[in-house]
């Protein structure tokens, strides 16, 4: 977006590519699908992101904006649930053609497996850089290396260390919208198993510090799903400062605490003569209710008529507080986004140029912007490519 909304400017633009092919990160956006954007209004749209930097980049260039470029160059979007907006056809690659097709249009000249070593200054200003060796002089330069997320795209950081070099403030970097890592084996029994319309809070020395509702996803390691992604920042943040993070997952949300009595005690009373698991097969998925016994303590094979008020109780508060610890979270490899990166105080939010260098400008996830998954990321990085290259174009 940057290259060639900067030719689409007049400039002469040279784009530098680090893997053998381009936008590698783009094609396995959204499971494949590319969640573009989210139709979400701005206020609600910017209420995701860890901060207010991008507000003037998203006046500029918003949602509406990005669905009638890539309309332009010949790609039909669709909107689904939660306001989460893909291309119809469902391929992440033609995203990624239409973005070739048009940056080679407008004359830019892509060079593929060049790797950008180092940032060429001269008296305050970049004038340059340098590539396998090679020198490649420019009016100015548009750093859009992505963050540390999936390395194998080649998003390996490489954008913080070139900042850096030349005097910018890198934020911690550490992984975001990441599954999250729990002890003991229920996740593991549960593997596979997607929960659907439940509440999830987030707890940090047993205080509640954020809550999602929605779906979520066991592994065999831990959990993942949208609203444990969502939850994962404030989550692996937690953690590094060495708090003790936990999950507590509401099954029944719709349910107060008196409502959903008032059902186990009809469900008991009806059923009174049937076991117990046959009692939870009306609660709950089938894999989890060997889980729920064992923690609620009542055998399966229990009568229904026979089990008491305290057991009922336990079965209540599990059914809204099905808790695990949670003791780490996966690695960049599996991480979404990066969370942290370039000092945004050190960038001009109307041009996405460097304060700290003539000549640089940032675009994308090397900067520290990040958002809930849901097309939110995707739309930051081509706003701030969008202005990018234009500001990059028109010069200071």
């Amino acid at each position: 977006m940057a290259a060639g909304q900067a030719a689409e400017a007049g400039a002469s633009v040279l784009l530098l590519e680090k893997m053998s092919r381009p936008a590698l990160k783009l094609r396995i956006t959204g499971q494949g699908r590319c969640n573009l954007t989210n139709t979400d209004p701005l206020e609600e749209f910017l209420s995701h992101f860890n901060g207010p930097f991008l507000r003037q980049a998203l006046t500029r260039f918003f949602a509406p904006d990005l669905v009638a470029f890539f309309k332009a160059l010949g790609v039909r979007t669709v909107t689904e649930r939660g306001g989460r907006v893909f291309p119809a056809s469902g391929d992440a690659q033609e995203i990624v053609d239409a973005l070739l097709a048009w940056t080679q249009a407008h004359g830019v000249e892509l060079q593929t497996n060049a790797p950008v070593e180092r940032l060429i200054g001269a008296e305050g200003r970049l004038i340059g850089v340098e590539s396998r060796g090679r020198a490649y002089r420019g009016d100015a330069v548009i750093l859009a290396t992505g963050g540390a997320s999936y390395p194998a795209t080649g998003s390996t950081g490489d954008g913080y260390r070139l900042a850096a070099a030349v005097g910018h403030t890198i934020m911690l970097v550490r992984p975001a919208l990441v599954p999250l890592e729990t002890t003991g084996n229920a996740a593991s029994r549960l593997q596979g198993l997607s929960l659907r319309n439940v509440r999830v809070r987030l707890l940090v020395d047993d205080r509640v510090q954020a809550e999602q509702f929605g779906e979520m996803l066991f592994t065999h390691f831990g959990v993942s799903g949208p609203v444990i992604l969502t939850l994962s920042r404030q989550a692996v943040d937690a953690l590094r400062a060495g708090g003790r993070v936990a999950l507590s997952i509401d099954l029944k949300p719709v349910l107060d605490e008196d409502t959903l009595d008032a059902r186990l005690l009809r469900d008991l009373d009806s059923q009174g003569k049937r076991q117990f698991q046959t009692l939870l097969k009306g609660l709950l998925p089938r894999s989890l209710i060997p889980v729920c016994a064992e923690q609620v303590r009542i055998p399966l094979d229990r009568p229904a008529h026979q089990i008491t008020a305290a057991e009922r109780g336990r079965l209540r508060a599990w059914l809204k507080d099905f808790r695990f610890e949670v003791t780490g979270h996966r690695s960049f490899r599996e991480a979404i986004v990066t969370a942290g990166g370039v000092d945004t105080r050190e960038v001009d939010p109307r041009t996405m140029a460097s304060r700290r260098v003539a000549g640089l400008y940032f675009a994308g996830e090397v900067l520290d912007i990040d958002a809930d998954t849901g097309g939110y990321n995707l739309q930051a990085a081509f706003s701030t490519g969008w202005v990018a290259g234009r500001s990059a174009a028109s010069g200071p």
